[in-house]
């Protein structure tokens, strides 16, 4: 399970979806962050409908992935910047 607080970063630039999470981690170290922070990197592929996310949970890398049917997640303009997500609404915890 995900910690509450936890920081979120997006990565605007698309990326080869052919990496995996070791690879993804070194992008996160290159572009000046610490990938074992316990954050979340959150990176696109070319087509805006996928994304992977690696998290160093402590004892291992996680890596997630979605891929949407029938439409596309809204991103931030392509381009070398590194974009931190804030909490602005809380959802209820699970039932």
């Amino acid at each position: 399970m995900i910690p509450s607080g936890v920081r979120v970063f997006l990565a605007s630039q698309p990326v080869d979806f052919r990496k995996g999470p070791d690879s993804l981690l070194s992008l996160v170290r290159d572009g000046g962050s610490d990938p074992f922070s316990g954050a979340l990197y959150v990176f696109r592929a070319k087509r805006a409908d996928r994304i992977k996310i690696v998290w160093w949970d402590g004892s291992g890398i996680c890596l997630f992935a979605k891929r949407l049917e029938k439409s596309s997640f809204c991103w931030p303009r392509i381009g070398h910047v590194r974009v931190q997500l804030n909490v602005t609404a809380r959802l209820p915890p699970p039932a």
